[in-house]
Formats: C-alpha cells, structure tokens, sequence
C-alpha cells in the first residue's frame, strides 16, 4: 500500500455507513456510495493498513446481561510516572471497560460494569484499591447513558 494514500470523500461514506451497521454488506455499501464492491473491500483493506478502521465491535446493553451499574472512576496516582504500570493492572481487572491518560484533576478516567452496587464496591476495594501506584479514586455512577455514537464524517 502506498504510504501517500489519503482518505477521500468515499472513503468517509464507506466509513459512515458501516458505523451505522457493521454487518451491512460490502455490496450494499457499494450500491449506497456508487462503486464497486470491490472498491469497498479494497479501500476497507486499505484503511485497516493504515489504522484507521481497527476491527469491528458488537454494541452490547450489558444491562440485559445483568451488569446494572455503569460508573466513571477518576485515579489519581501517586506519580503519574506509574502509569503504564498501573494502567497493566488495571487491564487484568475484567469490569473495567475502558482506561484514559487524562489531564486535568485525575491521572485516569476509566469506565467499569458491574452487576450492582455490591459488585461495584468489591471491585473497588478487593481489585482497584489495591493496585499499586494508585493513590486514590472518586466514583461517579451513571444513572443513564443519552448518548452513545461514533462521529459522522
């Protein structure tokens, strides 16, 4: 692939019509931007060479699985040259879903799913809280989430 290879306007349309729905056929896609099928596969390839597409991704309500508490957890490290450390404990801790480097009040943002609000705090106490390197943390519990897109190009 050529490393001069720059996203174009059908690129962007191949792109926002799999965000909506993934499993949606190349060929459909095809139909929808006027190319081939087999530019959407090529251009597709391309994009997963150059990092731009990294896999797909099924959106789960984990709620329906039993896992009622979403929350926000902001860390604050004892010095933020741990955070590679900390962040490679914190990825063998399952709930946790996601893990930012941020700036501002807290070193890291993470999100976690738990079944209930005793889950929530084992998972604190027994897991999170006893990662070293982390000073401490504040929770946040989400009571809905409104939104929840990838950006439209």
């Amino acid at each position: 692939m050529s490393k001069n290879y720059e996203i174009d306007n059908v690129d962007l349309k191949i792109l926002n019509l799999l965000t909506e729905d993934a499993k949606i056929p190349y060929t459909e896609v095809a139909k929808k931007v006027f190319v081939s099928g087999g530019t959407v596969h090529v251009r597709m390839k391309k994009l997963e060479e150059m990092g731009v597409v990294r896999g797909t991704t099924l959106q789960m309500d984990y709620s329906k699985l039993g896992y009622d508490v979403t929350c926000f957890l902001g860390i604050y490290l004892q010095k933020s040259s741990l955070y590679d450390a900390v962040v490679e404990q914190l990825k063998e801790i399952p709930e946790i879903v996601k893990v930012h480097y941020t700036t501002g009040n807290y070193n890291i943002f993470i999100k976690i799913h738990c079944r209930d609000t005793r889950h929530l705090k084992d998972v604190l106490h027994d897991k999170i809280q006893k990662v070293e390197g982390i000073e401490r943390t504040e929770t946040f519990i989400s009571l809905e989430e409104s939104l929840n897109r990838h950006l439209q190009f």
